[in-house]
C-alpha cells in the first residue's frame, strides 16, 4: 500500500509540474505528460515499477473511448461510411500491407510480417484527439478526416484480435504491464482466468464474436432497465457507481476473451449512444477520464526501456521514423486521392503517422500465441513508444508549416458567382444557416459564400444553393455583387477576418450597405463597432437571456415579470455596449484599463436600478 501511495504521489507532482510548462511552452499537455514519464522512470529512476499504477492508467484509454463511443450513434456511423470505409479502410490495408512488405524484406516471416503489420497500421487514439481537442482542430476538414480513420481504426482491431490467434497458438510469454517480457509457467496458465485458454484459434474466434455479441445485447436490453431500478435510489453517487460498473464490467469480459477492454467500452458506447442515459453516463465518466488518461501517458514515458535503446539507437530510432515516414507517404497520398487540402492535407498526415496504443495490446496478445519472438516483441514495443513520443513535435511541425502556408492553404478554385442578390451572407455554419433559411422563407434571394467546401456541398444537397470561396477576397465580393447588394451579413467562424470584411465594405460602400455582423463576444462587439457594423449579434447573447427569462419564470416570477426583466436588461445591454465601446482601447486588456472598468461599475448599478424600477411599475400598475 505505500508503495502504491508513494507512486501515486510521484506521477501525480509530475504532472502536476510538468504538464503546465509544457503548455506555457506551447508543447501541449500530452508532450508534457510523456516527458514528465521519461523524467521519473528511466532518467531520474524514481519510479522503476510501474505496474500498479499502469492497472489504473489503462482505464483512462478505457474511458476515452466509451465516451468516444457514447457521441456516436450507430446512424451516424452509418452516415460515416464512405470515410470510414473508404478513407480508414484504405489507410490501414494499405499501410499493413506496406509495412508487412518491409517486415518480410528485414527477413520476418510472413504470420509475424502480418500481426506488425496490423500493430503498424494503428494510430494513437489518446494522444491525437487529445491534441486536436487542445489545439481547436477537430472540427477542421483534417481534423474531421483524422476522427473517421481513429474510428476505422478503432473498429478494426476487432477483426485483427479474431485473425491473430489464427496465426500461431500456445502461450508461454506476454508482456508486463511496465513493458517487459514475462516467462509463465505452465502451472499458472492453467490457473489464469481465461474463457479462451487451451482452445484452437477458430474456438477463439467463436468465444471473441460471443463476447462481443454479448456486449450488443446486454446494451440494447439490460442497461435501460438497471438504469431505471438505480433511479428508484434517488442517490447520486449510485449513478457514478452503476457508470464505472458498467464499464470495468465490460474491460474485465474482454479481458477474459483475450480481446482489447478498450474495445470492449467503445463497441458499448456505440450501442448506448442512442439511450435515454447516454447525458447521465457521460457525465459520470468525464472527470475520471482526463485525469487517468495523463496517467496512461505517464505510462508510457516511464516505461520506455532505455537500456534497449542504446544497445542499439541509431537502428530503434531508424526505424521509428522509417515507420512514421512510411505511414506518412500512405496518409498523403490517400489525402490526395480524397481531396484533404492545404494544411488539412498535412495534418491528417503528420497527425496520423505514430503507432497507437493499441499496438501495445496487439503485441501482448501476439507474444502470448507466439507469434512473435520475445527480442522482437520488445524492440516493436519501444518503437510505438517512441513514434508516441515523436508526435507531438510533428503537430508543432504541422503548426510551423501551417503558418508558412498561411491562407494560401485553400487550394479549391472559388465558383464562379452567377447570380446577385440584395442580401450577401458571408460564411453559412450554423449562425449563417439560420439567417439564410429565415430571409429565403420570407421571399428574398441572398448569395451565399463560404470557404469550407464540405459544408457548401452539404447545402447542396438539401437544396440551398452556396458558392465556394473566400469571402474577404475583394475581387469574390465583387463578383457577388456587394456594389449592389443592400445588406451584408458577416457571419465568419473567424472574428478577426469578420472585422476585416466589416471595414473592407464599410469603405467600399460607406453608409449606403447596411451590414449585420456575427461578434463572439463583448471584445469582438467593439473591435465590429469601430469597424462600422450596424447591427452586431453576439452567439450566445439572446439564446442566453432567452435561458434567463426561464430561470426567472421558475424561481417565482410570472412570465409577464420574467418578460420584463428580459426586455430591460436587453436594452441596458445594447446601451451598456455603445458606452463601453467609446472607452474600450484595442490593445489594452479590459482589466487594465480604468476608465472601462469605473465606466462599466456604473452602469451595473444603472441595471440594478432599472430592474427593480420595472418590477415595481408592475407591481403599482397591479
Amino acid at each position: 500500500m505505500e508503495s502504491f501511495l508513494y507512486q501515486a504521489s510521484i506521477f501525480l507532482a509530475a504532472a502536476v509540474i510538468a504538464v503546465p510548462i509544457a503548455a506555457r511552452l506551447g508543447l501541449g499537455s500530452v508532450l508534457g505528460y510523456l516527458l514528465a514519464g521519461v523524467i521519473i522512470g528511466p532518467v531520474l529512476g524514481i519510479v522503476t515499477q510501474t505496474d500498479d499504477i499502469q492497472h489504473f492508467a489503462e482505464f483512462g484509454v478505457v474511458m476515452m473511448l466509451f465516451l468516444i463511443g457514447l457521441e456516436l450513434e450507430p446512424r451516424a456511423l452509418w452516415n460515416m461510411r464512405q470515410k470510414l470505409i473508404g478513407l480508414g479502410g484504405l489507410q490501414i490495408v494499405i499501410t499493413g500491407a506496406a509495412v508487412m512488405a518491409a517486415a518480410i524484406a528485414f527477413g520476418q516471416s510472413w504470420a509475424p510480417a502480418l500481426a506488425i503489420g496490423m500493430t503498424f497500421a494503428l494510430s494513437s487514439t489518446a494522444i491525437v484527439l487529445q491534441t486536436l481537442s487542445e489545439k481547436g482542430l477537430i472540427q477542421t476538414a483534417g481534423g474531421r478526416s483524422i476522427f473517421s480513420v481513429l474510428l476505422t481504426q478503432d473498429i478494426a482491431v476487432i477483426p485483427m484480435l479474431v485473425v491473430l490467434p489464427l496465426l500461431a497458438v500456445g502461450s508461454t510469454v506476454s508482456v508486463g504491464e511496465d513493458g517487459a517480457i514475462v516467462r509463465h509457467s505452465a502451472e499458472e496458465a492453467h490457473h489464469s482466468m481465461s474463457l479462451v485458454e487451451g482452445l484452437p484459434g477458430w474456438g477463439v474466434a467463436l468465444v471473441t464474436l460471443g463476447a462481443i455479441a454479448a456486449i450488443i445485447l446486454a446494451g440494447i436490453f439490460l442497461v435501460g432497465p438497471l438504469f431505471r431500478f438505480i433511479h428508484t435510489a434517488r442517490l447520486r453517487e449510485m449513478y457514478t457507481a452503476f457508470a464505472l460498473l458498467i464499464v470495468l464490467g465490460i474491460a474485465f469480459l474482454m479481458i477474459l476473451v483475450g480481446l482489447s477492454p478498450a474495445l470492449g467500452t467503445f463497441l458499448a458506447g456505440v450501442v448506448l449512444a442512442n439511450s435515454e442515459f447516454r447525458h447521465e453516463l457521460e457525465s459520470d465518466i468525464e472527470p475520471f477520464k482526463g485525469l487517468l488518461l495523463g496517467l496512461f501517458f505517464i505510462t508510457v514515458g516511464a516505461g520506455i526501456d532505455f537500456g534497449t535503446f542504446f544497445a542499439a539507437p541509431l537502428a530503434l530510432l531508424g526505424m521509428a521514423l522509417g515507420l512514421m515516414a512510411l505511414k506518412g507517404l500512405v496518409l498523403y497520398g490517400l489525402a490526395l486521392v480524397f481531396k484533404v487540402r492545404g494544411r488539412d492535407r498535412w495534418l491528417f498526415t503528420l497527425g496520423l503517422a505514430q503507432a497507437g496504443e493499441f499496438g501495445f495490446v496487439l503485441i501482448s496478445f501476439a507474444l502470448q500465441i507466439r507469434v512473435f519472438p520475445p527480442a522482437l516483441a520488445e524492440q516493436l514495443l519501444l518503437v510505438i513508444a517512441l513514434t508516441m513520443l515523436l508526435t507531438p513535435l510533428f503537430f508543432i511541425a504541422f503548426e510551423a508549416l501551417s503558418k508558412r502556408m498561411g491562407d494560401e492553404a485553400t487550394t479549391h478554385a472559388p465558383d464562379e458567382i452567377d447570380e446577385h442578390a440584395p442580401v450577401i451572407i458571408a460564411g453559412i455554419g450554423r449562425f449563417g444557416q439560420i439567417v439564410n433559411r429565415l430571409v429565403q422563407s420570407t421571399g428574398f434571394k441572398t448569395v451565399v459564400i463560404d470557404h469550407d467546401m464540405e459544408t457548401i456541398q452539404v447545402m447542396r444537397r438539401f437544396g440551398f444553393k452556396g458558392y465556394f470561396g473566400d469571402p474577404t477576397r475583394p475581387e469574390l465580393l465583387h463578383a457577388a455583387g456587394i456594389a449592389h447588394a443592400k445588406v451584408l451579413v458577416v457571419a465568419l467562424d473567424d472574428p478577426k477576418a469578420t472585422s476585416r470584411l466589416v471595414a473592407y465594405a464599410r469603405r467600399l460602400r460607406g453608409e449606403d450597405l447596411h451590414i449585420v455582423a456575427r461578434a463572439r463576444d463583448r471584445t469582438h462587439v467593439y473591435e465590429l463597432y469601430q469597424a462600422g457594423a450596424d447591427d452586431i449579434v453576439r452567439e450566445m447573447f439572446d439564446s442566453s437571456i432567452r435561458a434567463g427569462r426561464y430561470v426567472l419564470e421558475n424561481i417565482g416570477l410570472t412570465e409577464f415579470e420574467a418578460n420584463e426583466a428580459q426586455n430591460t436588461f436587453y436594452h441596458h445591454d445594447r446601451k451598456t455596449v455603445r458606452e463601453l465601446a467609446k472607452h474600450w482601447k484595442p490593445n489594452v486588456p479590459a482589466a487594465d484599463n480604468p476608465e472601462y472598468i469605473a465606466r462599466a461599475k456604473e452602469l451595473e448599478k444603472e441595471l440594478e436600478t432599472a430592474l427593480f424600477s420595472a418590477l415595481e411599475r408592475k407591481d403599482d400598475a397591479a
